[in-house]
């Protein structure tokens, strides 16, 4: 993704892809509500592992990196499923919740980074730019 948009020029590209790793099976986007459903029946009371993998770009120069953090479904009954699909929500986002929206009554516990969960794990993208000479906190 990076290297399909960067100058070449001073302009920093950030690029990042969202994955859930449940028992080794990875649930990406849900196709539409029915399979959104299924992801979250799985998920339901279980944990599982958010990987994003990052990729910095800046004059040729590229860093990227994965951050991983595991998460703790609460369980998930029918009629909060029913309510949470009927959002819309789920069918855009890697294993069907959003942590930053409405899918966060069902995350009992987070363990490492949250903004991760979220889809860009701020501390590895600083780290990344770092190395690039670049200051994102300053």
């Amino acid at each position: 993704k990076a290297l399909a948009v960067a100058d070449d020029d001073d302009t920093l590209t950030i690029a990042a892809d969202t994955t859930v790793d449940l028992d080794g099976e990875i649930l990406g986007k849900p196709t539409d509500p029915d399979d959104a459903r299924r992801m979250l029946k799985r998920l339901s009371g279980r944990a599982h592992y958010v990987h994003t993998g990052v990729a910095v770009l800046r004059a040729g120069r590229l860093e990227s990196g994965v951050d991983e953090t595991r998460v703790q479904m609460a369980p998930i009954g029918d009629h909060a499923l029913d309510w949470y699909l009927g959002t819309g929500e789920p069918l855009d986002k890697a294993g069907a919740y959003a942590l930053q929206g409405a899918g966060a009554v069902f995350v009992a516990r987070v363990s490492g980074s949250v903004s991760n969960v979220i889809g860009l794990p701020l501390t590895l993208l600083v780290e990344l730019a770092r190395r690039l000479d670049v200051d994102l906190v300053a």
